[in-house]
């Protein structure tokens, strides 16, 4: 298989990037942007029902440009000015930047990290922000490990959903012309499954970006060539580019996100193992007790027993209790002090008569 169209769901155009310029420059390929899904800003209508109160917070976290531009129209919509002082989280430098569009961007109050959300808590946290109250400006899938993080760090914030997310038309599109597509997001797999839901994958190649879009497209019975990003293939190009020069290629190594959670996997598993560990050992000792169950059957015949009952013979003893009248022989005792009798036939009368003679 040729490959000659390359499909990307993402906005862009293939020219303004190097990389992609490149690749159609040195293979002769066509490669087409086209985002899968789209985020719009919420109606004021449902942003109200959230009961949020912007000026109340001294502080936004931002986590995409979509979320920027959703933001800023909702305090438009509802005639709020922010304050100077207002400050800023970002997750990355360059969404940092984005904020020029609507503000006068001020280093002293525009923070971002490093493109994790726990650069930005550790952002937050730091002393001379410990007295704010943060807003976190989100779409309508926020992740519940943030609002964790942000609780383990005892900063004071609320979450406050501001886009939310919609499929884009695709019918426009016939996947089948093309011979590899790459996805960056799981609501790409979404879209594809509610334009097409009759959609088949064929020999169609897939390139899968991160490990949320990985899961989705297993979960959905779709199979990637190549998952990313790996030290193998650190950015869309490379994957695509070796893709081009061998279209059967499959990877080897995949990606270390999947291989953390198949090891959650096996930990569960043990469990109900050592369930029925206990319920076999419940057996066994329930067992010998069944076994047991004959011998308390044969024990009627040794009812015969109350025959031996009839010790009431032994009772007798007490009878022997006033036999014994051994005291009456320990006073024949004193009958031994009759020894002074003795010394009275000692007594020497009849030598005194012997020597009279």
């Amino acid at each position: 298989m040729k490959i000659s169209k390359i499909l990307i769901a993402q906005p862009g155009v293939a020219s303004a990037n190097p990389h992609y310029a490149n690749l159609i420059k040195k293979y002769g390929v066509s490669i087409e942007f086209h985002p899968f899904f789209s985020m719009v800003p919420l109606t004021l209508r449902e942003f109200r029902a959230q009961k949020v109160n912007i000026p109340d917070y001294t502080a936004i976290v931002f986590t995409s440009k979509g979320t920027i531009d959703a933001f800023f129209q909702l305090c438009a919509e509802q005639r709020i000015k922010i304050p100077d002082s207002q400050k800023y989280f970002c997750t990355s430098e360059s969404l940092s930047y984005y904020l020029q569009k609507h503000i006068i961007y001020r280093k002293r109050k525009i923070f971002f990290g490093d493109g994790t959300f726990a650069s930005v808590v550790k952002l937050a946290k730091a002393d001379k922000h410990k007295n704010e109250k943060i807003l976190i400006a989100s779409p309508d899938h926020i992740y519940p490990e943030w609002i964790q993080m942000f609780k383990e760090a005892n900063l004071k914030f609320a979450p406050a959903v501001v886009a939310k997310f919609v499929d884009n038309d695709l019918k426009g599109l016939n996947l089948d012309d093309y011979q590899i597509i790459a996805f960056y997001n799981a609501l790409d797999v979404t879209s594809l499954k509610n334009n097409f839901p009759l959609y088949k994958q064929n020999g169609t190649k897939f390139i899968a970006f991160g490990a949320g879009i990985r899961k989705a497209m297993t979960e959905a019975g779709m199979t990637y060539a190549i998952g990313g990003p790996t030290p193998e293939f650190p950015s869309l190009a490379n994957a695509i580019e070796q893709l081009i020069v061998n279209p059967d290629f499959r990877q080897a190594n995949l990606p270390a996100e999947p291989k953390k959670e198949t090891k959650k996997a096996p930990a569960k598993k043990d469990a109900p193992a050592k369930k029925t560990a206990e319920k076999k050992t419940a057996v066994k000792e329930s067992a010998p007790a069944k076994k047991a169950a004959p011998a308390k059957k044969a024990a009627p015949a040794k009812k015969a027993a109350p025959a031996k009952k009839a010790a009431p013979a032994k009772k007798e003893a007490p009878a022997k209790k006033a036999v014994v009248k051994k005291p009456a022989v320990k006073k024949a005792a004193p009958a031994k002090k009759a020894a002074p009798a003795k010394k009275t036939a000692t007594k020497k009368p009849a030598g005194k008569t012997a020597g009279k003679k």
